[in-house]
């Protein structure tokens, strides 16, 4: 049941914003798209892994409860983009330390960028 699920989870947008210290600090990953759906962390790569997990639940919960999962209110995009190689082979080596896919690194980088500048 899980692995099904799994594979429908990017499907899901998530907002990032950083949490004040009157929060507790960190930051802080939501779905929209499934209400009471959030999660924290220390870095924003940490509270996205965390947020992974509360929808994973969520789901299965829906599931569980035979309620409609809800879908996802926009499709996830896709781009590419050339990078020098020096920015890639940087982004590479971040990626293999903080031990996620360069994938998950430049989203939660992008994510990270998107909810700092919400916040101001």
């Amino acid at each position: 049941m899980r692995t099904a699920l799994n594979r429908n989870l990017n499907q899901y947008q998530f907002t990032v914003r950083p949490l004040s210290k009157e929060e507790g600090g960190g930051y802080l990953v939501e779905y929209p798209d499934i209400p009471g759906c959030m999660s924290d962390g220390e870095t924003v790569e940490e509270a996205i892994a965390h947020g992974r997990e509360a929808l994973l639940d969520c789901l299965e919960v829906f599931q569980e409860s035979g309620r409609k999962i809800p879908r996802p209110s926009i499709a996830a995009a896709q781009w590419r983009q050339r990078l020098p190689r020096t920015l890639y082979s940087k982004l590479t080596k971040q990626a293999e330390n903080e031990g996620v896919s360069i994938n998950s690194l430049v989203t939660a980088i992008i994510a990270e960028a998107v909810g700092a500048k919400q916040a101001r």
